[in-house]
């Protein structure tokens, strides 16, 4: 059985943390000693003025970059250099701001690749053991499915992702990382080019994801979106953690402002 002080340590472990995160692309330090950690079911926002590194810092975190110093956790167990199909087989997702289907790929098609460790990816099984890759070819077609109609693009789902509208690009992403079943995702400005209307649907299936429990980090320029779903918001300036509070708070402090402003590059 596992003792009372291992449980309350498990459930005070951060999901995602980056300690003291460096990189140089050059002599450029895009992050130079960053540090973050996402709490255990938290929503938490990411923000920052154009150059902070924000986007270089999600990379680092999502395994498609390295850095140059510091260190990446994942359930307080060491990723730093791991890449990214090594932290989506640790509950790792992300998405893309700018989305890129496989366009001439059906919207259902385009789901399924985001399953994780099926049967038939080992050719002899498909020999040895074909109803046992059937039966898995058909419980992922169930719950990609379910999936699109989570996201509400059912009624597309033989369509080719190509007839996608952007925010429904966004919504397939969603849906084809959510197959991976990750514990913790990285959004990246879901709300970029994204009409009103759709945005609201985005917003709530945000909400809706985290109410489930999955922990999120937000990277996004839309503060209002930012400030309806975040607690708590992480401020980056000059590849550097600036501050850190409720947004209502952070809108208001003086060097934020000021970051925003120029006073910090």
């Amino acid at each position: 059985m596992q003792a009372a002080s291992d449980i309350a340590q498990n459930k005070a472990t951060s999901p995602l943390e980056a300690r003291d995160v460096v990189k140089v692309f050059g002599g450029l330090h895009a992050v130079d000693g960053m540090s973050i950690a996402l709490g255990r079911g938290e929503l938490l926002g990411l923000i920052g003025p154009n150059g902070a590194g924000k986007t270089t810092l999600f990379n680092l975190l999502a395994g498609s970059l390295k850095p140059s110093a510091g260190t990446i956790l994942i359930d307080g167990r060491e990723m730093t250099t791991a890449g990214p199909e090594t932290r989506i087989a640790n509950s790792v997702g992300r998405t893309f701001q700018i989305p890129r289907p496989f366009a001439e790929m059906t919207v259902l098609e385009n789901v399924l690749t985001g399953c994780q460790r099926q049967s038939g990816e080992r050719a002899w099984l498909n020999i040895v053991r074909p109803s046992r890759v059937a039966a898995e070819e058909r419980a992922a077609v169930e719950k990609a499915r379910a999936l699109l109609d989570f996201v509400t693009l059912s009624r597309l789902e033989s369509e080719p992702a190509r007839v996608l509208s952007g925010g429904q690009r966004k919504l397939l992403e969603l849906a084809r990382i959510l197959m991976a079943d990750p514990a913790t995702i990285l959004l990246d400005e879901p709300a970029a080019g994204v009409n009103p209307t759709l945005l609201e649907f985005i917003i709530d299936r945000v909400l809706e994801l985290n109410a489930r429990g999955t922990s999120i980090l937000l990277i996004e320029h839309n503060m209002e979106m930012v400030a309806r779903l975040c607690s708590r918001v992480v401020v980056m300036a000059g590849g550097r953690y600036l501050t850190e509070g409720k947004p209502d708070d952070i809108a208001r402090d003086p060097a934020v402002v000021d970051a925003y402003l120029g006073g910090v590059a």
